[in-house]
């Protein structure tokens, strides 16, 4: 049974919808459960086993909780996404807000919860394996989810500031184009949960850093960059992200943005600008059914 959650949203538009089963309770696309082709969540925390400012979904091995709560957390979300997925399943980024994105193959499948990494600086993957679960961590920044409904290939890469002004989105693409002849005219694509522009205030400093890759046309037109009275920011990394999506080839109608700002619901999901340091992470999850070839 779902939990009585008053989330608040973001836009006219209902994008997202919150799910449970087995007392796990996670954020779907509907239009992306629509393709029939993959099988993706957003998790929240509600529904681990995990204690304290970790509590309940935290899905983070470096964050100080109990590895065995965290395994068991895994356990659960790969009970939801069904089709006897396993701990070996999931492959983990290794985020250090870049833009590198790794193409994920037999080899790498567990790396995270049932081996280590053996990578570092690693914020997407790719991959075009069925069965194998893609994982970003989160806690304000947004995932962004590509679906090549063509050729059978997916991606999932985490896009904080540093990621999006370095369009870690493109790169995705690039690297799907390169590994698996990927058109981005055929992708679906989805901004995640995370930070909204109106809860994300910056700096001065962070403001000019992030500009250098954008005209002030291009700032005010869609809506990225917004200065306000007193001398601090609007950064709004979902129109950002769009932005490079559109320029990159994908079309318009074919990107789904969150209506689900982080910060604007921390009883539902951890935030860093509400929970500083005491949290856990979110993870997005993608995969390719296990039919698809």
């Amino acid at each position: 049974m779902i939990r009585y959650i008053d989330i608040k949203r973001c836009g006219n538009e209902k994008t997202m919808e919150l799910r449970e089963k087995k007392g796990v309770h996670y954020l779907v696309f509907p239009k992306i459960e629509e393709l029939g082709i993959v099988d993706h969540l957003f998790s929240t925390r509600l529904g681990g086993v995990s204690k304290g400012c970790f509590s309940e979904m935290n899905l983070s091995y470096t964050r100080g909780d109990e590895k065995e709560a965290v395994d068991e957390n895994y356990r659960r979300i790969s009970d939801v996404l069904g089709h006897g997925r396993k701990l070996d399943d999931f492959v983990c980024t290794f985020q250090t807000h870049t833009t590198n994105v790794m193409k994920v193959t037999e080899e790498d499948r567990g790396k995270g919860p049932a081996k280590l990494r053996d990578y570092t600086d690693i914020d997407g993957l790719i991959t075009n394996i069925p069965g194998i679960i893609l994982s970003t961590f989160h806690a304000d920044c947004p995932p962004v989810f590509f679906i090549d409904t063509k050729k059978k290939a997916i991606g999932l890469s985490h896009s904080g500031w540093k990621g999006t002004k370095g369009e870690i989105a493109a790169r995705t693409i690039e690297a799907m184009t390169k590994e698996y002849g990927t058109e981005p005219k055929d992708l679906i694509c989805a901004v995640g949960p995370s930070i909204c522009g109106e809860c994300y205030e910056i700096g001065e400093d962070v403001a000019e850093e992030f500009s250098e890759n954008y005209t002030q046309e291009e700032l005010e037109r869609e809506k990225i960059l917004v200065p306000y009275p007193n001398g601090k920011y609007r950064l709004y990394l979902w129109n950002a992200i769009k932005y490079t999506l559109i320029k990159s080839g994908v079309r318009a109608d074919n990107i789904l943005i969150t209506d689900i700002c982080t910060r604007c619901n921390p009883d539902l999901l951890f935030s860093h600008r509400v929970h500083k340091d005491n949290r856990g992470n979110l993870c997005a999850f993608l995969s390719l059914k296990d039919e698809v070839k």
